[in-house]
């Protein structure tokens, strides 16, 4: 007899409810699938299985064909009236091909005919309920990004971000191209995925591609794809940004990088809708909506002669200038409030019942980040709140938490006082010390850009030690250089 404590030590692969007239087929079946971890659900007639499902949901039905009260086809059309999500794999002792056929035109999953190879059925059981699994993330995470690139999301209450929101909303729906011209930090890709998630083709893929970080010699592989490149895959050649983007959106970040034979290759695929393979003679239709964005002035770089005038053209269908952060003060502390809401969820620290952050700037703080010039701008404001969330010992967050560049901006240097610890009630001399050191490393790897190297320097102490202290001390570097970079 197995161990009913070892097998309440694991999760159900899923929940599965048999229907079948047979009590030993019932009873063979619920062995063989308790075995393999799944949850299991009998029932002897089809009226019984029809009540079952009615108030519990399964992962996956293996109905009979023939059953005395109510036929496996019949039962299988009433619950597709409802519901056409749950899997439903047909059993029967007479597999012809017309039967297969009724049942997979009603909606039946498969077809399995009586015996059954439990290796067979156990596979296509468990592909059946990962498919299942995978459609129902996929619908999901598609909800979740909708709901995250909403308009109500996107930050801000400034006249001009204001104009910018109502343009987007109104071209979102529509399938012309899009150029959207701002600084470094103004929020160019987060626009470009609202208009996306906004549009026609938000279930269709979203293909974010920043031009300047790829190599010359492989731009034109890398976004209409190589017959002869199979590095990814070995069976499938290189497929390229614009087919993977098909019925979908690309974005283009700095396409102003682009060198002339792909300015010129790119101008093609605008017109004609489609795109040779590098290695191929023969076009291949996309549909895709292109999403252009630059922090280079393009109608300089034409009458300069490095951009094309067509190209121009055909891509400034609809321009969208992203104001400077310092041009929309005013957003500022809704920006701050945003940032602090996210990075005290993620890190777990300064939350309300309600999981919104309890942190604030102390007036003197938030004076200075008012008067900033924000050269990074939303990406640098966003860096700063990240810096003082982790830094922070108490709900209001002071002047010597900012950084020097935001300390010493209008000309005054505002000394930032020595670290020191406000101990929350009842903490011990061990936690004040380990929060003591988390904020001094924290300090002088920001000094030295994120380098453990140089700040084990600056710390006169050896790498491995500071290393060591950074992971128990949880900071995530990586994360800090990428956001800085």
């Amino acid at each position: 007899m197995p161990d009913v404590s070892v097998q309440k030590a694991f999760a159900p692969k899923g929940k599965i409810l048999v229907i079948d007239d047979e009590e030993t087929i019932l009873e063979s079946l619920k062995i063989l699938l308790e075995e393999e971890q799944y949850e299991v659900s009998t029932a002897l007639t089809g009226k019984r299985g029809l009540d079952m499902m009615a108030v519990k949901a399964f992962d996956l039905v293996l109905l009979d064909l023939m059953l005395p009260d109510i036929s496996g086809l019949d039962i299988l059309k009433k619950v597709r009236l409802q519901d056409q999500a749950t899997p439903i794999v047909m059993l029967t002792a007479y597999g012809s091909i017309d039967t297969a056929v009724a049942a997979t035109k009603s909606g039946a999953n498969n077809f399995c005919t009586k015996p059954w190879n439990n290796e067979k059925l156990l596979l296509e059981i468990a592909s059946t309920i990962e498919r299942r699994r995978l459609e129902q993330e996929n619908f999901h995470l598609k909800n979740t990004l909708k709901e995250r690139y909403s308009f109500s999301n996107i930050v801000g209450k400034s006249e001009k971000i204001r104009r910018v929101f109502e343009l987007v909303e109104q071209i979102a729906p529509s399938r012309s191209t899009v150029l959207i011209q701002g600084d470094t930090g103004t929020g160019k890709e987060l626009l470009a995925k609202a208009i996306h998630a906004n549009s026609q083709r938000s279930e269709c893929p979203f293909v974010s591609v920043d031009a300047s970080a790829i190599q010359i010699d492989y731009l034109e592989a890398a976004f209409f794809g190589d017959i002869n490149d199979t590095s990814i895959d070995s069976r499938q050649p290189h497929k390229g940004y614009f087919t993977a983007a098909d019925n979908g959106t690309i974005f283009i970040d700095e396409i102003n990088t682009l060198d002339a034979n792909m300015q010129a290759k790119l101008l093609r695929v605008i017109q004609e809708r489609e795109c040779i393979p590098v290695g191929s003679s023969k076009p291949v239709k996309v549909d895709v909506r292109i999403v252009a964005a630059t922090s280079s002035n393009l109608e300089e770089l034409v009458q300069n002669g490095t951009f094309r005038k067509d190209l121009y053209y055909r891509l400034n269908v609809i321009q969208i200038n992203l104001p400077l952060l310092r041009e929309r003060v005013e957003d500022i502390p809704l920006l701050i409030e945003h940032f602090f809401d996210h990075y005290c969820l993620e890190n777990e620290r300064f939350v309300d019942s309600a999981k919104h952050s309890i942190l604030h700037f102390s007036p003197s703080a938030m004076k200075l980040l008012l008067n900033y010039s924000w050269p990074g701008n939303i990406r640098e404001l966003e860096n700063v709140v990240e810096r003082a969330t982790a830094l922070a010992t108490e709900t209001e967050v002071q002047v010597e938490l900012l950084p020097e560049s935001i300390l010493g901006f209008d000309g005054v240097q505002h000394m930032p006082m020595p670290v020191t610890i406000k101990p929350a009630a009842g903490a011990s001399l061990f936690e004040i010390v380990e929060e003591f050191e988390r904020r001094v490393i924290l300090e002088e790897l920001e000094k030295s850009e994120w380098s453990q190297t140089e700040a084990a320097k600056r710390l006169h102490m050896a790498l491995s030690t500071l290393n060591q202290k950074i992971q128990r001390l949880h900071i995530d570097v990586k994360r800090h250089r990428g956001l800085t970079q």
